[in-house]
């Protein structure tokens, strides 16, 4: 989530409007490591803002799972 926050120059809080979800929420998850935690409704919406300004979620290919800006 920060990898994808940094491609778009955005805030913990400009996610936080984007997806609808508040920013204690976005910081809280942003804390910790690994895959990200919380409710799947909560994981939706984030994910589908990011993916909204143009980030792609790439699959773990043997380096490991990442983020890139779509073309």
């Amino acid at each position: 989530m920060k990898a994808a926050r940094a491609l778009l120059a955005w805030s913990q809080s400009d996610l936080a409007q984007k997806s609808g979800i508040s920013e204690p929420t976005i910081k809280r998850l942003e804390s910790t490591d690994g895959e990200l935690g919380g409710r799947a409704e909560t994981v939706a919406a984030i994910r589908a803002a990011l993916e909204a300004a143009g980030v792609e979620f790439i699959p773990e290919n043997g380096g490991g799972a990442g983020v890139r800006l779509r073309k």
